[in-house]
């Protein structure tokens, strides 16, 4: 297990979230005995899961998550989905029990790597000591290798204590191969792009994990082409740049991006995999007669969705890169004027309100106050829920990597154990002082409430935003379709679970609002909070409660709410 250690600080690891147990002590040992590798004790294992997520979204190295034999691996179970589906490099370390005995129900024995094959990279069980390096080397490889993912690394408890011949001074980590684009294609996607009269440029996910936000807006400015983002693209150049169009999609969208998509007829799409909930429900309407250019490095994404007129294999930033140098070979250029002129007009029109002075608090408002409060370098994280669609539609990210939320998985609870790992991630970085902001529903806050004991713990300071309508707002709002208001109201006495005495039984603290021209001083008293406690403080901020946001099916049939401008 010293080896183990070794190879996780070689590869940039500085910090483990787990829970000890019996079958997985000799790597606590091994981390005792050397150091070197800070350690959060998480109250559950999913929670070690998402605080690894959050590390390696913020690093963009691998997260690392260990957890014993039995439920403590499979609870690491949504963890691992929620990195597989969002292309998360994590290595998670599971103990086992004793090899000679897991083919007799020995206790805690569970088929871990069973389990988790159908959400990682890789699984794997060590049968021999000597191929533990080797195992580890190969695990943070695949973890960074093409299409980031997490990897599963289950250690029988007798195989752990075995020694083997190793020497950190003569190890390395294995190469990762870069994933260039074919030159042919690459000259083939500029022909179609400077044949477009309406071009779009679509970048997703795969263009901030490649680390290519400037090269994006090289290409972009060069060419004078607007640009659109997918939900887990968000941030990846400013939302106020004029040549950005916002997300188009059936709820975390905008109108104007919406509209202009429609009317494009041409969309080079990088490192997007078009899921459903930007494409909608039929993809006809979403494919329509457009030219589509699939750039991803992940060759079986290229027709799993949309059937592009080309596909290219490739690193997202060195096909931005590759195109960029082409058009400069070339000289030419896109004819776009009357097209950016016309998505400037459909900015500026096309817009929903924020402005809302009503009692109970209507939601864009909220995201209004966090818009003029933060900082472009604040970190927001946030998961699933109205407050996730009403995020993307109207909270502005101005960075990479600022803007992180569970995107396909959409697991309840992930962004308090994230904003965890984002804030350990910080300080390793040597930016402790950055902000970490955490913007949670009333419902899915509890799913990992327990978390925040870590967090005071370990003096983890986080600010906490809530939106609390006391009600599965998403699935009531869902629910309308089938006739029925059914088991999704969570309201009981007076206000319904006080969640600000949760705080305080966990050491930390929090306000409730109840009047919109409360939000901002609560906020500013809770960075405050935050930075003099040294823990997460929370506002509490009631909304109407049956208050709907903007979706549809199709992206040409969103049903506004109540603030669209006509």
């Amino acid at each position: 297990m010293q080896a183990v250690v070794h190879i996780l600080e070689d590869e940039g690891v500085d910090i483990a979230f787990g829970c000890p147990g019996a079958a997985v002590l000799p790597l606590y040992q091994a981390m005792q005995q050397l150091g070197g590798i800070d350690h959060l004790i998480v109250r559950h294992e999913e929670g070690a899961a998402h605080m690894a997520d959050g590390w390696a979204r913020t690093t963009g190295r691998p997260g690392v998550a260990i957890a014993t034999s039995g439920p403590g691996g499979t609870n690491l179970v949504t963890g691992l989905y929620t990195a597989f589906a969002d292309s998360i490099p994590m290595v998670c370390i599971t103990g086992q029990a004793v090899s000679t005995k897991l083919h007799q129900e020995a206790f805690q024995a569970v088929d871990i790597v069973g389990i988790a094959r159908p959400v990682t990279k890789w699984a794997v069980q060590v049968e021999e000591a000597a191929q533990i390096p080797w195992i580890f080397r190969e695990a943070f490889r695949t973890a960074r290798q093409g299409r980031p993912g997490p990897v599963l690394v289950d250690i029988p408890v007798d195989i752990a204590r075995r020694e083997i011949v190793y020497d950190p001074a003569l190890d390395t980590r294995l190469p990762v191969a870069p994933v260039p684009p074919h030159p042919p294609r690459v000259e083939a996607a500029l022909d179609l792009l400077l044949a477009a009269e309406r071009p779009l440029v679509l970048a997703g996910g795969g263009v901030i994990l490649a680390d290519a936000s400037a090269e994006l807006r090289a290409l972009v400015e060069h060419l004078r082409v607007p640009f659109q983002v997918t939900l887990m693209g968000k941030g990846v150049i400013e939302d106020d740049h004029e040549l950005h169009l916002g997300t188009t999609g059936i709820q975390t969208s905008q109108r104007y991006a919406n509209a202009s998509f429609l009317e494009a007829d041409f969309v080079l799409a990088v490192g997007a995999r078009f899921g459903d909930r930007h494409t909608g429900a039929d993809t006809a309407v979403y494919r329509g007669d457009r030219t589509f250019v699939h750039v991803d490095i992940e060759p079986t994404q290229l027709g799993r969705v949309i059937a592009p007129d080309l596909g290219i294999v490739s690193d997202a930033r060195l096909f931005l890169a590759a195109l960029l140098a082409a058009a400069r070979a070339r000289g030419a250029r896109p004819r776009t004027d009357a097209w950016t002129a016309r998505c400037r007009e459909l900015k500026r029109t096309l817009i929903r309100r924020d402005d809302f002075d009503d009692v109970p608090v209507k939601a864009p408002r909220v995201y209004r106050e966090i818009n003029e409060v933060f900082g472009e370098d604040t970190y927001f994280v946030t998961a699933i829920g109205l407050y996730q669609i009403w995020g993307g539609q109207h909270q502005k990210a101005h960075l990479p990597r600022r803007y992180q939320v569970c995107g396909q998985a959409g697991p309840l609870g992930w962004e308090l154990p994230a904003a965890i790992g984002v804030r350990k991630a910080l300080e390793g970085m040597g930016r402790g002082g950055t902000e970490v902001v955490g913007i949670v529903g009333d419902y899915g806050f509890q799913y990992t409430v327990e978390e925040l004991a870590v967090a005071a713990q370990y003096d983890v300071p986080l600010v906490l935003i809530m939106l609390n309508n006391t009600y599965l707002g998403l699935i009531r709002q869902a629910s309308a379709g089938y006739g029925m208001n059914y088991q999704v109201d969570i309201h009981y006495d007076e206000t319904g679970t006080d969640t600000v005495k949760i705080m305080e039984a966990y050491g930390c603290s929090g306000r409730r609002v109840t009047d919109p021209a409360g939000i901002r001083p609560a906020i500013e008293w809770a960075r405050k909070e935050a930075v003099a406690t040294s823990r997460p403080v929370l506002v509490e901020i009631m909304i109407e409660r049956e208050a709907d946001a903007p979706h549809g099916q199709e992206i040409d049939s969103v049903q506004e709410s109540e603030g669209a401008a006509p």
